[in-house]
């Protein structure tokens, strides 16, 4: 199935009436019907009917972009070159913002669409109105090759922009007509994955499926049978789900709590983590976007705090939770499933004990965080599962208690509860495997190897660099330098102690709207002459910048 809305060779586009391609892209639209985007079509329609003649090739508009949630308003296939066509109607000025958004689109092209890997990819902004530019050079990309630099004109000048464009860069062809059926593996930000699942999206759909990694839609489908199982069963279970870092367990915990976030479903999930930035951020996003969507679709602009209570409700803060329980003692949760993220870092019981005496006024609170988590999913007298999702050595902080202590509260105190179980989770940076030896013989124990999600989708271009940093944390030195190598040409590490120099560098290498930024030690207080205060804080939602 094509991603563009209306797709043809140019001869059929340049014969066919305007009514007629509006028509099929109306038709093939997933928003509502307004009259100024059919206006804006038909403006597209004349100028690039203009500027096509005499040229052989493929047109597609309005191309899918997932990862994005938008479209490209045009791609044009031509002489084995691909062109991304951004147009900005009655635009008066060549805007960088718009600049960088024909370019993010050919970004986005080369290292998400399977079919652009290796095409020669032009980014073009068409301001219908702006001035006429004199000069067009073509310029390559200084790292990315068969990537061009996004170039600008308006209504009047894009033929002539287009023939430049085919006098000046040379490509090898490729099936044009094969190229908009060609599969999309977007490596979506955590943000940009929430969007795209609360949308109604699949895990599958947003993320890539490289030859030997263990798919998220693989490890997905095996929780949503679990999840199933232990319904029908009318059991209480538990699922520890592992992975590299940047593997996807996040993603795999949105994916379930989207799913099921209608709160009347016998399903009814709920996604925490103590990550309070994180919850924050995600809460904020998929409200706006919640509000953005109901607007395309309907015109109506729902209210933001509406959209704000239909996402806080299968998204929270795990202390939220917790404390809920705490208040009502006794109570079921309403949710049947759990979804833990970064569940290694629950605290102990020594830590939770201080804690609740001395914040919560509770003397006789006796129970570690994943005890009393466990003993909350267990009022239900129907069934409940939780999924941890854990990452492994990164209890960082005083009171963390490990994967153990899950494992610990189930032994001890829930021997009916069924365990399903990465196999994974027996390596020793999980440390957890005399407490898993103390429970194999146990029939309510499963191991299952699509609980463990094996490679990093963090990086598209790279996704050796959780193997590269472990190697030179554990000393590995002629491990780390052969990684290093594989790694250099599309990851580059570079080393400095200026921080000057770090900001030109990657000020030189961001394209598009790359976003960079600068993690520091919250110890790092020496820095604040270069105005690093890690003093400071503010609302995680408030704090987007960019050098």
């Amino acid at each position: 199935m094509s991603r563009s809305w209306y797709s043809a060779k140019i001869a059929d586009f340049r014969y066919s009436s305007v009514e007629q391609i509006i028509g099929e892209l109306a038709q093939n639209s997933t928003f509502a019907d307004l009259p100024t985007q059919k206006i804006a079509w038909k403006k597209e329609i004349v100028i690039l009917r203009n500027a096509l003649n005499g040229l052989n090739g493929w047109l597609h508009l309005e191309f899918d972009i997932p990862r994005m949630g938008r479209r490209i308003d045009a791609v044009l296939l031509l002489n084995g070159l691909i062109i991304a066509i951004e147009f900005k109607i009655e635009a008066m000025h060549y805007l960088s913002a718009d600049i960088d958004q024909a370019y993010d689109y050919a970004l986005d092209l080369k290292y998400f669409h399977e079919a652009s890997h290796n095409a020669t990819i032009v980014p073009l902004l068409v301001a219908t109105k702006a001035p006429s530019i004199q000069r067009i050079e073509l310029r390559s990309h200084n790292r990315i090759q068969g990537l061009f630099e996004p170039i600008y004109t308006n209504e009047n000048d894009i033929g002539f922009a287009l023939q430049r464009i085919l006098e000046s860069v040379h490509a090898e062809h490729f099936d044009e007509a094969a190229w908009g059926v060609s599969p999309y593996r977007p490596t979506p930000t955590i943000i940009e994955a929430a969007r795209a699942l609360y949308a109604g999206h699949e895990v599958a759909e947003i993320s890539r499926s490289d030859a030997g990694a263990i798919n998220l839609g693989q490890t997905s489908d095996e929780l949503f049978r679990i999840i199933d199982r232990t319904r029908d069963r009318n059991e209480k279970a538990i699922c520890f789900v592992t992975g590299v870092p940047g593997a996807g367990k996040t993603l795999v915990g949105l994916n379930i709590a989207t799913r099921y976030k209608d709160d009347k479903s016998d399903l009814y999930s709920v996604f925490l983590s103590g990550n309070k930035p994180l919850v924050d951020i995600l809460r904020e996003a998929l409200a706006r976007d919640s509000i953005e969507r109901e607007k395309l679709r309907t015109g109506k602009t729902l209210k933001k705090g509406e959209a704000r209570a239909r996402v806080k409700a299968f998204i929270q803060n795990v202390h939220h939770f917790r404390d809920d329980c705490l208040k009502n003692e006794g109570q079921a949760p309403v949710e049947h499933v759990a979804l833990f993220d970064e569940a290694q870092r629950a605290w102990n019981k020594e830590q939770t004990v201080k804690f609740m005496r001395q914040k919560k006024g509770i003397p006789d609170f006796d129970a570690s965080e994943p005890e009393y988590l466990i003993s909350c999913m267990d009022r239900r007298d129907d069934w409940s599962l939780i999924v941890c999702l854990v990452g492994g050595g990164q209890e960082i902080n005083t009171g963390e208690a490990g994967i153990s202590e899950w494992i610990e509260a189930l032994r001890e105190n829930y021997p009916d509860w069924h365990l399903y179980i990465s196999p994974v989770l027996t390596d020793s940076e999980y440390d957890a495997e005399n407490v898993l030896d103390s429970i194999n013989n146990r029939t309510n124990v499963h191991y299952l190897n699509d609980l463990h999600l094996a490679v990093s989708m963090r990086s598209f271009r790279a996704e050796n660099v959780s193997k590269f940093v472990k190697t030179v944390l554990d000393c590995e030195v002629e491990n780390a330098r052969t990684l290093y190598q594989e790694l250099q040409e599309n990851y580059p590490i570079v080393l400095t102690r200026n921080l000057e120099q770090a900001k030109t560098w990657l000020k030189e290498h961001a394209s598009g709207s790359e976003r960079y930024g600068m993690i520091v030690s919250s110890q790092a207080e020496r820095l604040k002459p270069y105005a690093i205060d890690v003093r400071f804080t503010d609302e995680p939602c408030q704090m987007v910048s960019r050098w």
